[in-house]
């Protein structure tokens, strides 16, 4: 379940959506301003007007970006789904199907390519195409891999990290999982190597250690209900087990995770020019 929504339950746009967020109520990317997530939803309008977003067989999507016609921009909506991941917000994908709303899970914007397509005025403008990538699809292999870099220094990863929140640009197909998921090892190596074996919210040692000898902490994305996925350093925090489930399922889960937060910035800078 992400943000209380279940798989392929439907929803009504009006009341479970604008209801709880708000946001844009026209269009098919929604950017609530007081949340962080961002909603897109996706469905068969499009082909009235010569295109359509396409399903690719290992579950990921072709999305076309926000703008009826003129060549597609990168502002507003189209930014805003772009850089959810570096702006810490978690992606959610809706079907549109009979007027009501069938949740397909949270994704993450691995990149995008730009073609030709029709406008609602039939003139072809350049269409921003977005690659959305089931967030679980590479949370579990992320998880289990060993984070030890020994021939990457310190610096070379959190120069890895922080340019792996960034979508990148041009055609994904047949490489789209091995992209993303190097892009979410390289953040979760890269925090794991800053924490030094030590919780980073109370400095406590790591209570064991791994099959690769390294210490055992876990990476918690202070703004995901999911944890995975590429995401900023400066939002993604090394802990023990104890206090990544106060973190998830405490009863001061949330003042606790804007602690977190507090904490972190004190932990890592930006980035050197």
């Amino acid at each position: 379940m992400s943000w209380g929504f279940e798989r392929d339950k439907r929803y009504n746009r009006q009341n479970d959506i604008h209801g709880k967020f708000a946001g844009q109520e026209q269009g098919g990317i929604i950017t609530p301003a007081d949340h962080k997530v961002v909603i897109a939803i996706t469905g068969d309008r499009g082909k009235q007007h010569g295109y359509a977003d396409e399903r690719m067989s290992d579950g990921s999507y072709h999305y076309f970006g926000a703008g009826r016609n003129g060549d597609m921009k990168f502002r507003d909506r189209n930014r805003r789904l772009y850089e959810h991941s570096a702006d810490g917000k978690s992606l959610l994908l809706f079907k549109e199907e009979r007027r009501e709303l069938r949740f397909l899970g949270e994704y993450v914007c691995e990149g995008y390519d730009e073609r030709q397509a029709p406008g609602e005025n039939k003139k072809m403008r350049k269409a921003i195409v977005f690659h959305l990538r089931p967030l679980e699809n590479i949370n579990e292999e992320v998880d289990t891999e060993s984070a030890a870099e020994p021939g990457v220094s310190d610096e070379e990863l959190e120069k890895r990290a922080f340019a792996a929140a960034k979508p990148q640009a041009g055609k994904s197909e047949g490489k789209g999982r091995a992209n993303i998921y190097e892009r979410s090892k390289d953040v979760r190596n890269w925090v794991l190597r800053r924490a030094k074996g030590k919780c980073e919210y109370d400095g406590a040692p790591a209570p064991f250690l791994r099959a690769d000898g390294e210490p055992y902490l876990e990476p918690h994305h202070i703004y995901r209900v999911s944890d995975g996925g590429p995401d900023d350093p400066r939002t993604v925090i090394a802990l023990c087990p104890n206090c990544h489930r106060r973190a998830h399922s405490g009863v001061d889960k949330t003042p606790f995770n804007k602690e977190l937060l507090a904490k972190i910035k004190t932990i890592q800078l930006d980035p050197k020019k």
